[in-house]
């Protein structure tokens, strides 16, 4: 609703702009237009002039255009327009002047579109880096490389069927979803895409949280090369979190090897130790220079990974500290994407002294894994 509203002020404004093309030339007689301006001009120079009210016209139809087929560099197109607009407009004030209102609504939207670009370009970037631009072909994985895990990691990966298909070597997923900040906070619906690199251990994830009201935030989270790293961005555009460090790298280890349940064949990756906990549990252990971190997978009889638990930092305004940190798999919510069965609705919660504070349901929808790229 809001875009349709937008479009229709974004073509009215320039629509009206033709009112001071035609009266101009004189090809009409318009009534609210007195022809008044703040400086007096001569005959050429209001010809000038109404050749200037009908170019602002055709480009602010133009913007409307492109902005009704999502084109993302939309805003560059309304710039020129808007500038032109609003020296009409001053020129013409007395007859003009609302005009300024539709140009400051213009200028808004406009800044978030330019956020999304910026935002865009950074994290296009970013996964040019990211993404391997040439991987080897992998093996497949055969039932004698199980043979050093514990026996409950070991049937969880036959029950996911990860024996006889190549390991991954890079992985897409789509997600969505709700979270939410406080205990008390509302829901926000998200839409997320996430790439992992399993042979280097790393992910980047683009969020786009809805706010309410046209309102939302733009997210990207990143673990590469034993570092994390979170960037939040109200409208893509105002920084709100950048958040990185120790704490950081400790949790976004943590979180990549919570998701490796997307990817199973990560779990034969030299980088993770396994240790057996008890007949249905395993415990998982990262290291990357200093920074260590461990979680316990536990499974269900079947083979499917029930849960995933362990200590994480949570931030707090007094500093950050240690917390239980649990993912719980929806059992009845496996399916096989791409020959893999894996998990696709997850809850993420925060057990507290305070109580229990569940802030991400999620669910996958997509998940492309591609053994080689080249």
């Amino acid at each position: 609703m809001i875009r349709i509203l937008f479009l229709l002020l974004v073509t009215i404004h320039g629509l009206i702009h033709l009112m001071g093309y035609v009266s101009a030339f004189k090809l009409a007689k318009i009534e609210q237009m007195t022809g008044k301006t703040l400086y007096p001009l001569t005959d050429s120079m209001v010809m000038g002039v109404g050749l200037l009210w009908l170019i602002t016209a055709v480009v602010f139809l133009l913007t409307g255009l492109l902005y009704l087929i999502k084109k993302e560099e939309w805003w560059m197109v309304a710039v020129p327009a808007v500038i032109f607009s609003q020296l009409l407009i001053v020129l013409y004030w007395q007859d003009a002047k609302f005009g300024t209102i539709a140009n400051i609504i213009i200028i808004v939207v406009m800044l978030g579109a330019y956020g999304a670009w910026q935002f865009g370009q950074f994290t296009r970037h970013e996964l040019s880096l990211f993404l391997p631009q040439k991987t080897l072909a992998a093996q497949a994985i055969t039932d004698d490389q199980l043979a050093k895990l514990p026996a409950v990691v070991q049937k969880w990966l036959r029950h996911s069927n990860v024996v006889g298909t190549p390991a991954a070597q890079y992985v897409f997923l789509r997600q969505e979803g709700a979270m939410r900040t406080k205990q008390d906070g509302k829901w926000m619906s998200f839409s997320a895409r996430q790439w992992f690199t399993p042979k280097q251990a790393g992910f980047i994830w683009l969020v786009r949280v809805a706010m309410g009201a046209g309102m939302y935030m733009s997210g990207r989270d990143k673990y590469h090369l034993g570092q994390g790293h979170m960037l939040i961005k109200l409208f893509s555009l105002i920084p709100v979190v950048n958040a990185k460090g120790p704490t950081i790298d400790q949790g976004s280890m943590l979180r990549y090897l919570a998701e490796i349940v997307w990817f199973p064949s990560a779990a034969l990756e030299p980088y993770i130790r396994w240790e057996p906990v008890d007949e249905n549990s395993a415990r998982a252990t990262m290291a990357y220079g200093s920074i260590i971190a461990s979680g316990i997978f536990r499974f269900t009889e079947e083979g499917d990974v029930k849960s995933f638990e362990t200590k994480r930092y949570y931030d707090r305004k007094e500093g950050a500290t240690l917390e239980d940190w649990w993912i719980e798999n929806d059992p009845q919510a496996y399916q096989s994407l791409g020959g893999i069965r894996i998990p696709t609705r997850s809850e993420v919660t925060w057990k507290l002294a305070s109580g229990s504070f569940t802030w991400l349901k999620l669910s996958v929808s997509e998940v492309i894994r591609k053994p080689e790229r080249g």
